[in-house]
């Protein structure tokens, strides 16, 4: 199964690759699919490619699904 990350754009090296950020990770992706891509913008990566422009807070709400997810599985195990 894959998953589509929500990562903030910190750095646009090239026109076509940018650096994300996640909570201090960061990641060089393909920015090409994103309409006027810029810094700051948030973005979901899905296989090294920026797909989607979001807003902080649905940024923060998918986050938010992942760390709980993660939890409940934790505590399954």
């Amino acid at each position: 199964m894959c998953l589509a990350i929500p990562m903030l754009i910190k750095e646009i090296p090239t026109p076509h690759r940018g650096i994300c950020d996640l909570d201090g990770s960061t990641q060089e992706v393909d920015i090409s699919l994103i309409e006027e891509p810029k810094i700051g913008d948030y973005v979901i990566i899905h296989a090294g490619f920026a797909i989607e422009r979001i807003d902080r807070e649905e940024a923060d709400t998918r986050l938010e699904l992942f760390e709980e997810l993660a939890t409940h599985r934790a505590a399954m195990a």
